[in-house]
């Protein structure tokens, strides 16, 4: 995969603009990249960023996100604060501009919203570390990149060698699609809690 980071950016704001406040601090921000792009990249066969995401104790966190989030607050798009939680310092993000949603498709949104729901509303930082702490993560050790293809060591399926060859057909279609900026239509896979605990508990 190769790093847009103006999309990364930007997908950033988006989710900085569309949560912010208290129910967004360093841990579930790197969450929600991690479960967006991973999740993409089984639905669609390249991810939404780019981004390089390694093993750590509380979960995958993004390797290029303090750089994205230093340029953001250069520009001001970005305000970041330190706060007390609990006697704990705690970083805190707010949107100071309107993202640009339409540098973003459908499908990339309909994701990120869905993850971003579930990682911020319905998650405290220790439950969705705990969360991601699936096959993915445990099959590498601490400080090494978690690839993307691992996403599938989640999923309870044995996959047939028909199957993943269809898969990359797909993929190469829809990453065309993409260059053409054709909106694509997302497949069918269930709700985000439906995939992510099946991932989890399989």
């Amino acid at each position: 995969m190769q790093l847009d980071m103006a999309k990364l950016e930007n997908v950033v704001l988006y989710v900085c603009h569309t949560v912010g406040g208290g129910r967004l601090g360093a841990v579930k921000l790197h969450k929600v990249l991690y479960f967006s792009d991973m999740l993409f990249y089984a639905e669609f066969g390249q991810s939404i960023t780019g981004s390089t995401y390694r093993k750590r104790p509380y979960g995958p966190t993004c390797d290029e996100l303090l750089k994205a989030l230093r340029s953001l607050e250069r520009k001001g798009a970005v305000r970041i604060e330190n706060v007390d939680y609990f006697g704990y310092a705690k970083k805190q993000y707010e949107a100071n501009v309107v993202p640009d949603a339409k540098s973003l498709t459908n499908a990339e949104l309909a994701i990120i919203n869905e993850v971003a729901e579930f990682v911020c509303n319905d998650n405290s930082a220790r439950t969705i570390s705990e969360f991601s702490h699936n096959r993915a993560w445990e099959n590498v050790e601490f400080g090494e990149i978690i690839k993307y293809n691992s996403v599938f060591s989640i999923f309870p399926t044995e996959v047939s060698q028909e199957a993943i060859e269809w898969a990359q057909g797909e993929a190469a279609k829809i990453a065309d699609e993409r260059s053409s900026k054709t909106p694509v239509a997302r497949h069918d896979f269930g709700d985000f809690r439906n995939r992510v605990l099946q991932a989890r508990f399989s």
